[in-house]
């Protein structure tokens, strides 16, 4: 099939195939805490830390990245690939990024399938947790300074924080209505953030070799269907991997958008699920590295457990769910990317994708409270506040303050923030103390 291709000359640090493979390595196995952390882990690494990218491209891809099906996270770190390696880079980086975590939920999912338990996981990652949570803080403090440079962008924060956080509006039309708005200053004003030069692209593909490149990538996508029918295999398995290939279309927000869905249609229409098992299985998918829309690797080893009898049908389901579900993410970079990279030169383009950009920071800022709420409390409430409007506000129960993680978050942070520290011996430390204090606690 064609490649599509598109990295020309930069004046970045363009990193060997090999330090790639191994920052993306590295990447997969810690990316603990869903997309606001794992976005947070990739700027950190290939923006700060490496200065592969500048932080103009970075945030370009990041935007395009938000406005597309599935999960985020994993698509940025295909379009980092890509920018630096071209198509095999991105399959490398995308790749690295899924396998670790795929190969954790598959084996917890075995252990679950087989004894009904997960309680066990409580501990393994209590460290990692209050960790994850300081790299997100750090995230957002350093992306509001870098990207709220205008009283419009800090307005276009605060309402997608509020927008969030308050009224639970739906993750895709706080990043449109952003970008509509973004648009609509940028013909105003005639001030965006754009790049004045653009001598770092190579030409654009040729219309026939991006169609081309389309079709073999979609064949790829769907070839297992094929092979399910030639060996006649369970209808479970076909309808399994047919219902989530429409799913990686439509997944917009992540794992939380899709999950009372795929919860509902696995229990009520397929049977694939028992009720509450796909709580369980998000349980699972929280305490793993990789996208949190891996949980629906959960529910495709469950099937295959079911339908093909055992383990190995349940480990076929759960590579199936896995292929249907990532490999649209591989084609919409590869056939996307190199155009998307064209409109950092459009102005009026370019506004939009900077107030998607500050959008985002009010969508970390979101994730950064929730995530915390969770690592700090044992129990968090709501209180409505106005019920005619949906205004509801999520509030601790203070006195379910957890002390250890509170202690562990600010010793991260210290570490973080004052000793600068890098990521690895941040999450390496606090992993380790939270091991010992679990061990303690059963002594």
């Amino acid at each position: 099939m064609a490649a599509i291709d598109g990295v020309g000359k930069t004046d970045e640090a363009k990193p060997s195939l090999a330090e790639l493979t191994s920052v993306f390595a590295r990447i997969g196995c810690l990316s603990f805490g869903g997309p606001a952390a794992q976005i947070a882990m990739m700027h950190r690494a290939v923006v700060e830390e490496k200065r592969w990218l500048s932080e103009e491209r970075f945030l370009h891809a990041l935007n395009y990245c938000m406005l597309l099906p599935g999960p985020e996270a994993q698509q940025l770190a295909t379009y980092i690939g890509w920018l630096t390696h071209g198509t095999r880079g991105g399959i490398i980086s995308g790749l690295l990024f899924i396998l670790p975590g795929l190969v954790v939920i598959t084996i917890l999912s075995a252990a679950y399938a087989l004894w009904q338990e997960t309680t066990w996981l409580a501990g393994l990652f209590f460290g990692l947790k209050a960790a994850v949570l300081a790299i997100v803080v750090e995230a957002v403090i350093r992306l509001s300074k870098k990207t709220l440079k205008s009283g419009f962008l800090c307005l276009v924060a605060a309402t997608a924080f509020v927008a969030l956080f308050l009224f639970g509006v739906p993750f895709p039309i706080v990043v449109l209505a952003a970008a509509f708005a973004g648009f609509l200053n940028a013909r105003r004003t005639g001030v965006t953030t754009a790049p004045t030069s653009l001598t770092d692209l190579a030409a654009p593909p040729s219309p026939g070799k991006v169609i081309i490149s389309l079709i073999g990538w979609i064949i790829v996508w769907q070839v297992p269907l094929l092979i399910l029918w030639i060996f006649s295999a369970p209808d479970g398995l076909t309808s399994l991997f047919s219902f989530f290939s429409k799913m990686a279309l439509v997944t917009f927000g992540g794992a939380y958008a899709v999950l009372a869905y795929v919860a509902q249609v696995g229990v009520e229409q397929y049977g694939w699920l028992q009720p509450g098992e796909m709580l369980d299985g998000l349980a699972l998918a929280e305490t793993t590295p990789g996208p949190l829309v891996l949980v629906l690797s959960f529910v495709g080893f469950l099937t295959g457990f079911r339908e093909a009898s055992g383990v190995v049908g349940g480990i076929l389901g759960a590579l199936l769910v896995a292929w249907a579900t990532f490999v649209p993410s591989f084609i919409f970079i590869f056939a996307g990317a190199p155009n998307i990279e064209r409109l950092r030169g459009n102005r009026i383009l370019s506004g939009a994708l900077s107030a998607i950009t500050a959008a985002v920071v009010g969508v970390i800022l979101n994730l950064a409270i929730w995530f915390g709420l969770h690592v700090l409390f044992r129990q968090v409430g709501k209180v409505e506040l106005v019920p005619s409007l949906g205004l509801e506000l999520a509030l601790p129960v203070w006195t379910s303050l957890d002390p250890v993680a509170a202690v562990l978050f600010v010793l991260s942070a210290v570490l973080l923030f004052r000793l600068k520290l890098g990521m690895v011996p941040v999450l390496g430390i606090c992993a380790a103390a939270g091991l010992l204090v679990r061990l303690l606690a059963l002594m």
